[in-house]
């Protein structure tokens, strides 16, 4: 079969500080029609600068050196790479399309979702108003919106994460494109909507007969769509086959290491794994480490029984917090005159309580309110109605100053590490900053020495002090997050999806973290996340909320095994179960 894109000894380029950074690296591969090719690696693998470079949308400095990437349409090929900037736009969009990572900042914020397709329905297939309008309704229906008309008058902030996405999808089929690239499209939804948004784009590359590219660097979600899998690491395609192959018998420790980097669902572990126990780098060579086999894997993992004593001894402990029937509420429409007609209950009636030293999970799919729960306990939204009981003190009947010594105590590390740093305070500062708010230590000398120390504590080299967050990637801001929490000493942590926005290999280095420091300062945590093998990892008891409420509460294992409501069991069905549980590590 003649592929219908071919891409040969490309190469992009980066002249960073001076400093010629090769983020593609005279790669070469080919996709056939209605074939899926799944490209996995970590973040800086090179994988999203090779899909924007078919769109020739490589972000400057970068630079295509060299290579050809050949599409062949209608029995007519041409080399993308040498097209002008007039001619790329006719095939950009309409036969290449292009799903990008986070629909919030690809969707325009001043426009209605409709207006936004119905323009690249105009501009590609010369439609009038009326018939691109009804062209879009039908994509709307096609993937699978509930009230197409609504979403058409509606903006993009008033849909959900899972809307988004499909919004972008209808975007990138509205032209009915011959390839379409989907660049980390499920990243950042929950299981369901995931398992929901994969099923749709296997049935539009049927239904269309497309070649379809999909990114990411999770290989559970890759073995569910893809025909053929490529490993990119440090701008190289290190390993390519078939999924059987590629899961049964990796060749490669980087593939070995993506594998195991992921929580497993059958078994609990004292550390994940992570690249580093498969191989390094010495002087520029990649080289194998041969001292993690198999037996160190299975010494890592954690018995039924050392379990189930680890539980019983939590319950002997006294409650750290304990939460009774707390209600949060949302007002959703207003009337004329202000009035609330419609009021949303995003915490319904919630009761639970986490024991000292306890790891309690949250789970459940986006809008289930698990978030608002964990920043109402910390009232960063004010609860209407409950109680708040932390070491004896009623949270809900403290005053504002009252309660500002208490937080010192409870703290949190939020879900975006890009936004939770002030990109113009050094990382020294940062962490400094709450000590000194809260008068801890005789002065900044002190402070300065207990930030450095934290730094080490998070595995950050203390060189990082006098940097700026933005010479940092997102595992290690995160990082810095979570040294910026621990200057408090606080007691109970709220883990606000910390690693949802990370690659495998990062999250496992940052879930390893969270262990060590639990133990090292015997701290207490509610967990919250959208992906229940990390969740079930990290947890001792785990909560299932949906619609507010709380769906089921017990041992973490007890409800993965033996899960007793409908909804449970529907999170668990949708977990992606491509990669096989037995993997041959040689």
């Amino acid at each position: 079969m003649t592929p219908i894109l071919e891409i040969k000894n490309l190469s992009i380029h980066f002249d960073a500080d001076h400093r010629l950074v090769r983020a593609v690296d005279k790669i070469s591969f080919a996709i056939n029609p209605g074939e899926t090719v799944g490209i996995v690696g970590e973040s800086g693998s090179g994988k999203s600068l090779t899909a924007l470079s078919i769109m020739r949308l490589v972000p400057p400095p970068g630079k295509i050196k060299s290579g050809e990437i050949i599409f062949r349409h209608n029995k007519n090929s041409v080399d993308l790479l040498s097209l002008p900037a007039e001619q790329i736009r006719n095939y950009r969009g309409k036969e290449i399309s292009m799903i990008f990572q986070e629909p919030m900042t690809s969707l325009n914020p001043v426009l209605t979702c409709g207006s936004q397709i119905a323009e690249a329905i105009r501009l590609h297939l010369k439609l009038s108003r009326n018939d691109a309008r009804d062209h879009t309704l039908r994509l709307f229906e096609d993937v699978r919106m509930p009230d197409p008309v609504r979403i058409y008058r509606s903006y993009p902030h008033q849909l959900s994460g899972g809307q988004k996405q499909r919004v972008m999808i209808a975007m990138a089929m509205s032209c009915n494109p011959s390839v379409l690239i989907a660049d980390e499209p499920t990243t950042a939804l929950d299981v369901t909507v995931q398992a929901r948004i994969l099923e749709l784009m296997k049935e539009l590359q049927i239904k269309y007969n497309m070649a379809m590219i999909f990114i990411t660097h999770d290989l559970a979600v890759v073995a569910e769509i893809a025909d053929r899998i490529l490993v990119m690491y440090n701008g190289s395609i290190v390993e390519q086959g078939m999924p059987s192959q590629i899961f049964l018998k990796p060749e490669h420790p980087y593939t070995r290491g993506l594998l195991l980097c992921r929580p497993p669902l059958d078994q609990r572990m004292r550390r994940l794994p992570v690249i580093s126990d498969f191989m390094k780098e010495e002087n520029g060579v990649l080289v194998e480490n041969k001292a993690y086999p198999q037996h160190i894997m299975m010494s890592n993992m954690i018995s039924a029984a050392e379990t189930k004593s680890h539980y019983e001894k939590l319950q002997r402990r006294s409650a750290m917090l304990t939460v009774d029937h707390l209600c949060v509420n949302f007002v959703n429409r207003k009337s004329f005159f202000g009035n609330p007609i419609e009021i949303i209950k995003a915490v319904d009636d919630v009761s639970l309580d986490v024991r000292e030293g306890e790891t309690l999970g949250l789970v459940g799919e986006s809008g289930c309110g698990k978030t608002t729960l964990g920043r109402a306990i910390l009232r960063l939204i004010e609860p209407v109605k409950g109680e708040i009981n932390f070491l004896g003190k009623d949270l809900m009947a403290l005053s504002n100053e009252s309660f500002r010594k208490v937080r010192r105590d409870i703290q949190i590390i939020f879900q975006d590490p890009y936004s939770s740093l002030n990109p113009r305070l050094t990382v020294g500062y940062a962490i400094m900053e709450p000590m000194k708010i809260h008068m801890l230590h005789a002065n900044d000398k002190v402070r300065s020495e207990k930030a450095m120390e934290l730094l080490e504590k998070v595995g950050m080299p203390v060189n990082s002090f006098n940097r700026f967050p933005h010479e940092f990637s997102g595992g290690e801001r995160q990082r810095i997050c979570i040294a910026r929490v621990l200057s408090l000493d606080p007691k109970f942590i709220v883990c606000d999806e910390c690693v949802s926005a990370l690659d495998v290999s990062v999250q496992a280095q940052v879930l390893n973290l969270l262990m060590k420091l639990r133990d090292e300062f015997q701290l207490t945590y509610i967990f919250i996340s959208h992906d229940l093998s990390v969740v079930k990892f990290m947890s001792d008891r785990m909560v299932v909320m949906n619609n507010g409420k709380i769906e089921e509460l017990g041992p973490a294992d007890e409800i993965y095994n033996h899960p007793a409501s409908d909804f449970t069991k529907r999170l668990i069905a949708a977990i992606p179960m491509g990669i096989p549980k037995t993997l041959h590590i040689q």
